[in-house]
C-alpha cells in the first residue's frame, strides 16, 4: 500500500496553474487524478501520485518554481483542523512538536527532525517517496517556514534555508519566500534559525482551544499503515547524511530499543540493513544528478567512509560505476539493480 496524503496538500495547485496558463488535465492525467480529488481537501491520495503532478507541471509550464510559488500562497488553515491545534499553542517549539506528531493525518511521506544545535536549531524535512523531486521539497519547506513565520510575526529571523539540489537560474521566487540566506547544494533538507525563537511566546494561544483540536485530532482512526518498518525508513533518510543512521541511533531517535525495533520489523518482514540500502539506493540518485557533488562528499552523506567503498557498493547494486552513471543519466530515477525492484518497500 502506498503512502497517501490529503488533497489538502496540493491546495494552490489550480491557482497557480491557471496564473502560469497551464491546462492542469494533461498533467492531472499523467499523475491518475482527476481535478474532483484534489478540490476535496479531505481525499487521500498516493504520495507518489502527488509528486509526479508536481514534477510534471513544472515540466509543462516550463517553471522550476512551481512547486514553491503553491507554498507561497498557502496558509496556516490550509493544514485543517491541525491548523488549529498549531495556532493555539504557547510557543514555536510546541507548534512544531505539535506538527510533528501530527504529520500523518497530513503527509504520511513527510519525514521531519529538530535538532538544536549549539544556539541554533535546525529542522530536516524529507519527502519520502523514493523520487527525486525538487518540487515537492520546496512545497513541504516553503510550506513550514511560511508556518514559522506566521506564528512568530517579526520576530523571525531565520538563519538559512537549505536545499540539497542545485539552484534554478531566476531565485527571484526564492527570495520572496525566504527572507534569509539560501543554500543550494547542502548536506539536508530544511532550515536554520536561532534556538531562543523556539521559546518566544505565542500571544494568540488559548488553551481551551488548543484542548478541544487535540481532542478532537486524537477521536480520529488511526491509520494502520503507518507502521515501524515507514517510521524506519524515514528516520534513515534524516540521519544518513548525519552519519548517524545506525541501528542504536535510529532506535533512539524512535524511541525504541534496538531489540524492540528489530522485533517489530520481523513483523513488518523487514530488515534494518535492507532499509538502509534501500534509502541508499533513493538518496544517491539525487545526489549523482547534482553535478556541485563529488565522489568523496557523496560516499561521506551516504555513510561510507572512503569514496572507494562506495564505488563498490554501487557497483554491485547497478552494475556500473557511480561516474559512469553520472556520465549517462542526469536527473533520471536510478534504474532498478538485477533481481531488485526501484520502487520502495511500503
Amino acid at each position: 500500500m502506498a503512502n497517501l496524503i490529503r488533497s489538502a496538500v496540493l491546495t494552490k495547485f489550480l491557482d497557480v496553474a491557471q496564473t502560469l496558463n497551464l491546462n492542469p488535465q494533461e498533467v492531472l492525467r499523467q499523475a491518475g487524478l482527476t481535478r474532483a480529488l484534489i478540490e476535496d481537501p479531505e481525499q487521500r491520495i498516493p504520495s507518489r501520485a502527488a509528486v509526479a503532478l508536481l514534477e510534471a507541471a513544472a515540466q509543462a509550464s516550463q517553471c522550476p518554481t512551481f512547486g514553491l510559488r503553491m507554498a507561497q500562497a498557502r496558509q496556516l488553515s490550509d493544514f485543517g483542523v491541525v491548523s488549529l491545534l498549531i495556532s493555539h499553542q504557547a510557543s514555536l517549539r510546541d507548534a512544531l512538536a505539535t506538527l510533528l506528531q501530527y504529520r500523518h493525518l497530513l503527509n504520511e511521506s513527510l519525514a521531519m527532525q529538530i535538532e538544536n544545535v549549539g544556539k541554533m536549531v535546525i529542522v530536516r524535512e524529507e519527502v519520502v517517496v523514493g523520487l527525486l523531486s525538487p518540487q515537492a521539497t520546496e512545497l513541504a519547506i516553503g510550506v513550514l517556514f511560511r508556518m514559522c513565520a506566521a506564528f512568530l510575526g517579526g520576530c523571525w529571523h531565520p538563519h538559512s534555508v537549505n536545499f540539497t539540489h542545485a539552484a534554478p537560474a531566476d531565485l527571484s521566487v526564492h527570495r520572496k519566500v525566504f527572507d534569509c540566506r539560501i543554500e543550494f547544494g547542502s548536506e539536508f533538507n530544511g532550515f536554520v534559525f536561532s534556538s531562543a525563537d523556539l521559546d518566544a511566546p505565542n500571544p494568540s494561544a488559548d488553551p481551551v482551544m488548543a484542548s478541544y483540536a487535540q481532542r478532537f485530532l486524537e477521536s480520529l482512526p488511526r491509520n494502520s499503515h503507518h507502521n515501524t518498518t515507514e517510521a524506519v525508513r524515514q528516520a534513515i533518510y534524516l540521519m544518513l547524511p548525519m552519519g548517524r543512521a545506525n541501528s542504536e541511533c535510529v532506535a533512539q531517535g524512535l524511541g525504541l530499543s534496538v531489540r524492540t525495533m528489530q522485533r517489530q520489523l520481523d513483523e513488518d518482514q523487514a530488515s534494518f540493513t535492507d532499509l538502509l540500502n534501500e534509502v541508499r539506493r533513493e538518496l544517491v540518485q539525487r545526489y549523482l544528478a547534482n553535478a556541485q557533488y563529488n565522489m568523496t562528499r557523496i560516499a561521506d552523506l551516504l555513510g561510507y567512509s572512503t569514496p572507494s567503498a562506495f564505488t563498490r557498493w554501487f557497483a554491485t547494486h547497478f552494475g556500473q560505476s557511480p561516474s559512469a552513471w553520472r556520465r549517462t543519466q542526469t536527473d533520471q530515477i536510478l534504474p532498478a539493480a538485477p533481481g531488485r525492484s526501484a520502487a520502495p518497500k511500503t
